[in-house]
């Protein structure tokens, strides 16, 4: 079996609104679970997430957590 490798945690924070934008990017930011502008929300990453975050990277700042423990 191949080893998991350890998942990184991603911080990312909204900055934009998505008002002016089409449903569809207003749903991706949704599902990332940002509700208004200002809100920090923290997931596991992974290919979905990722592929979110290609499509609303306009729209919000990513950062790498660093966790120990």
């Amino acid at each position: 079996m191949a080893k998991k490798q350890k998942s990184k945690t991603l911080r990312i924070k909204q900055v934009r609104s998505g008002i002016g934008y089409t449903v569809r990017t207003k749903n991706t930011l949704k599902a990332l679970g940002f509700r208004k502008i200002g809100d920090v929300v923290e997931h596991q990453e992974n290919d979905a997430l990722l592929g979110m975050l290609d499509k609303v990277s306009h729209l919000v700042e990513i950062e790498t957590v660093d966790e120990e423990k």
